[in-house]
């Protein structure tokens, strides 16, 4: 699908409703769009059934009462809602991608302060191939951020929140700049920490490593993988990795909910990793289990 998103056929559900695609519109002076007051996420829905849907719902109402942003649909209503958008853009049997999207409004107040104003939510999606394109299959080639994921005494780490992903946009507009594919965050302490949108892993020896998820969002996909792996009998190390010992690594791949399992050829200039067969019995474990 092609052209600027707001130019579309299909319809949105928004706020209780289904509307037409390019009616989904809001004020110039929605809070949100000035003060980052939003949060998200996002689903991939596979043979018309979103995978881990109601635990997506669960988190978007965790992340607005992270935000202190309580949101007004209880998640069997927004599983309702999600099912009602598919239904209604025969994406029914068919693969896609959810947004599902809560944010304060325009109203009474316009500053920092918003209490006074009402809390929407909208479910829109559409077609969406691999999230890194060829990658999938060779191997991301990834950039290292100038940016550092902050402490969590600074911003709501459990949440997936708009603002949050401020530093993720310029962190991968660089990037691309590069012919990369996605950029690598190191956390405020130096720790190697995730990449713009997705969760990273790597293998040493049969072993899976991954960055301890205490200053960001520890990712459904994440939390899937791991459980596989170990259920598969593999060693999986939660833990602190510093960036000295990233060289050491032979495999290394991230997850996502749009990135599903892709594997890392490369990050930065002296980081090269082979497309193992470890990490290709990962994404295959995962591809499956997403369409069981």
């Amino acid at each position: 699908m092609a052209g600027s998103y707001e130019d579309r056929d299909g319809r949105i559900w928004m706020d209780g409703e289904l509307i037409e695609w390019r009616d989904a519109r809001v004020h110039i002076l929605t809070h949100a769009l000035h003060y980052a007051s939003a949060v998200f996420e996002g689903e991939r829905c596979y043979g018309g059934k979103i995978f881990k849907s109601r635990e997506h719902s669960e988190r978007l109402r965790k992340s607005g009462e992270l935000l202190d942003m309580e949101i007004p649909w209880s998640v069997d209503q927004i599983e309702a809602a999600k099912q009602e958008f598919l239904e209604a853009n025969g994406f029914t049997g068919k693969d896609a991608y959810v947004r599902v999207l809560a944010f304060r409004g325009a109203g009474p107040d316009m500053g920092v302060s918003a209490r006074q104003n009402p809390v929407r939510m909208a479910v829109s999606g559409w077609e969406w191939g691999s999230y890194y394109g060829d990658a999938k299959w060779q191997g991301a080639k990834i950039d290292i951020a100038k940016w550092k994921r902050p402490s969590p005494e600074t911003i709501p780490v459990a949440a997936k929140a708009a603002g949050l992903y401020m530093i993720c946009t310029m962190s991968k507009h660089a990037a691309e700049a590069k012919g990369c594919s996605d950029a690598l965050f190191m956390d405020y302490r130096g720790y190697v920490a995730e990449a713009t949108g997705a969760n990273v892993f790597f293998i040493k020896d049969g072993e899976v490593h991954t960055p301890l998820a205490d200053v960001f969002l520890n990712g459904l996909t994440r939390q899937t993988v791991i459980q596989r792996c170990r259920e598969r009998g593999l060693v999986v190390h939660e833990r602190h990795i510093l960036p000295e010992e990233v060289e050491s690594f032979q495999e290394c791949f991230l997850t996502g909910s749009a990135a599903e399992v892709t594997p890392v050829a490369q990050i930065g200039n002296d980081w090269h990793f082979q497309v193992g067969q470890t990490t290709r019995d990962i994404a295959e474990d995962y591809e499956a289990l997403v369409r069981s």
